[in-house]
């Protein structure tokens, strides 16, 4: 486990430069996850998340890291709720943490461990707190229920500030939110449905 602190700004800046989409893939198994990550590789997204609620999670988690690893893609856990289950993420070999919420002793454990951080956010004063503290990408969560309209308000007062929409996301949305001012959208299902696989290859292409 690294004990090296990164910058989260800079680590996402890099990690989101070649597509702006993010791949989550919640309780399918590592090896539905496992066929879900590729997919996802293929079609040229390189960040993966899989959000850690269970034992399975954690296997999955393990198992999409040493894959990723054989291609050079960036996996991450998700739902990531305190101190322990960073650590657990770091131990299997994440590359960063996402959280529904602003919490920043997750965002400090996450850095101090090597592991860039990703909180959630929904209002004003969340984003405030997150840009005092030095965040510059943050997950923008439901993203669904904020609505495209969330994006350039937020944006406004925090130009510097680049969003993650999760939550709800899907191909046929994903190009809307990111013309409203989205920097990533996170999707899931979308990657297990054949047919949606070429609506994303067109956000990618965009």
């Amino acid at each position: 486990m690294s004990t090296s602190r990164v910058d989260s700004a800079a680590w996402f800046d890099e990690a989101f430069a070649a597509a702006p989409l993010m791949a989550i893939l919640r309780g399918m198994g590592a090896h539905r996850s496992l066929e879900l990550a590729r997919t996802a590789w293929d079609l040229g997204i390189d960040v993966v998340e899989i959000p850690l609620q269970n034992s399975e999670d954690h296997a999955a988690l393990a198992a999409v890291v040493a894959a990723g690893a054989e291609r050079g893609k960036h996996v991450g856990a998700g739902t990531v709720l305190d101190s322990a289950t960073v650590h657990a993420a770091a131990a299997a070999g994440a590359a960063f943490t996402v959280s529904p919420g602003l919490d920043l002793e997750v965002v400090r454990a996450s850095e101090e461990a090597g592991l860039a951080s990703l909180p959630g956010v929904a209002t004003a004063t969340e984003v405030q707190h997150a840009h005092v503290a030095g965040l510059r990408w943050l997950k923008a969560f439901p993203a669904s229920l904020l609505g495209t309209g969330w994006f350039p308000a937020m944006h406004g007062p925090f130009p510097e500030v680049r969003f993650v929409a999760t939550g709800g996301m899907n191909a046929r949305n994903a190009a809307d939110v990111l013309d409203a001012g989205a920097a990533v959208v996170a999707v899931g299902g979308a990657l297990a449905d054949p047919a949606e696989l070429d609506r994303l290859a067109e956000v990618i292409s965009r």
